[in-house]
């Protein structure tokens, strides 16, 4: 059925238009149009809308049901290519990604060019809301000065906020309807008209004082979960030395119901957070000349987890009476989390490399990915038919609903998800 709209009380075509349709952007485009908002979604990639409109957008299944109920809501939900658009929204959000480059600098260049258009096409009454995540200082940067250069005051012409998105991947117990916001503004109407709009698509919104405070605190979002990795990483290292079992240590420590918070090891991180946020706070700390050791620490053993993989994997294959260098080995998942098909920033492309370099013979299988591009071209998912045809099966990630039962199989199995308790002669990381 269409979904009822109230009757439209201002200028605009739309209500909102959604600058980048990716993994934050489209899914928040669709919680806001099944809010009953008039979406506009912009995205600069014609293949990507493409991609969208066939149905192939990774997506959760409550996200996809959406999706193709928005498709035919021509009234309600447009994708367009074309900049200008955003001028016919009364509200823009700034959905765009903000990796890191090869340096571990940020890389602002897709926000840069972002912020400049809807800077360029923003008309007085709108509302303009930065929700990528970015450096301390980024929304005066990109949005507020540029605006009060073309003559627009935010906070009284035009409305300027940062409300860091949150959104968890493949996750059905994280919908976003369910996760509270955070909103900062220039100002308190700032504020009031940002919230009016996420209202409609969060459990709650907690405003705080600046557009400062909610950028800083996206950045310690992820940088605590980045500091518990690398411990539960260490930990997972002196467990295994003391013959005992880390997820046991951890379930056994998270029956407190106070003053403690599990996060399990694995073989690195990935995806478009935690490898990649803590790097705004340091490298914009470096530039003030502060020291975070703390978080320096934690970021350099979370970059060294994919080598150890590949070292661990050395021993046990040496156990075993083998070499790396003439082994053939199966990566089993390769995504940077189990249940999404996305492999950004994946430790499983680093530890390939490594693989590869040391010349064993990797391939990979992953019922999510199809392809991935590694040092040397790309590589395709295989079929396996006979576990034993590997000299190794390294587990990277474990899909759910995905039948991993022929593990039992494999003559050597290294779990660098140390959740196959099954697998009685699996070594851990």
């Amino acid at each position: 059925m269409p979904i009822q709209r109230p009757a439209r009380t201002n200028p605009f075509r739309y209500d909102v238009a959604v600058v980048g349709l990716g993994y934050v952007g489209l899914p928040t485009a669709l919680a806001l149009r099944a809010a009953g908002q008039r979406v506009v979604g912009m995205e600069i990639s014609s293949e990507r809308i493409a991609e969208i409109r066939a149905g192939s957008a990774d997506l959760l299944d409550s996200d996809r049901a959406r999706l193709l109920d928005a498709l035919d809501d021509g009234d309600g939900f447009r994708m367009t290519t074309e900049p200008a658009e955003s001028a016919t929204a009364r509200v823009v959000l700034v959905c765009v990604p903000t990796p890191i480059d090869h340096h571990l600098a940020p890389d602002l260049e897709a926000l840069r060019a972002a912020c400049r258009s809807v800077v360029k096409h923003a008309v007085p009454g709108q509302t303009l809301v930065l929700t990528s995540t970015t450096y301390v200082g980024c929304t005066r940067d990109f949005l507020v000065e540029p605006l009060r250069e073309r003559g627009l005051e935010p906070g009284r012409d035009v409305f300027v906020s940062f409300a860091p998105e949150r959104i968890d991947p493949g996750n059905e117990r994280h919908v976003q309807k369910q996760v509270p916001r955070v909103v900062g503004g220039v100002t308190a109407e700032c504020v009031r008209r940002t919230t009016d709009l996420l209202e409609g698509c969060a459990s709650y919104v907690h405003p705080v004082s600046s557009v400062e405070a909610a950028e800083l605190t996206k950045l310690y979002e992820n940088t605590f979960r980045t500091v518990n990795i690398s411990m539960a990483n260490e930990f997972a290292d002196i467990s295994r030395g003391m013959g005992l079992d880390i997820t046991e240590v951890i379930d056994a420590a998270a029956t407190k119901p106070y003053g403690f918070m599990p996060f399990y090891p694995g073989p690195g991180v990935g995806g478009h957070c935690i490898p990649c946020d803590p790097h705004y706070l340091l490298w914009q700390l470096r530039g003030d000349r502060v020291s975070s050791p703390l978080i320096e620490t934690a970021m350099t053993q979370v970059a060294a987890r994919p080598s150890r993989v590949v070292q661990r994997l050395v021993e046990v294959l040496a156990a075993d009476g083998k070499a790396l260098g003439k082994a053939k080995v199966l990566v089993v998942g390769v995504s940077y989390k189990p249940g999404v098909a996305d492999v950004r920033e994946s430790p499983a492309l680093e530890i390939i490399d490594r693989m590869r370099d040391a010349g064993a013979s990797v391939s990979f299988t992953d019922d999510l990915v199809d392809s991935i591009l590694v040092r040397g071209g790309r590589m395709s998912s295989v079929r396996v038919t006979d576990p034993a045809e590997w000299d190794a099966v390294l587990v990277h990630t474990l899909h759910p609903g995905v039948d991993h039962a022929w593990l039992v199989d494999a003559p050597v199995v290294l779990d660098a998800t140390y959740r196959l308790n099954e697998v009685a002669h699996r070594a851990v990381l």
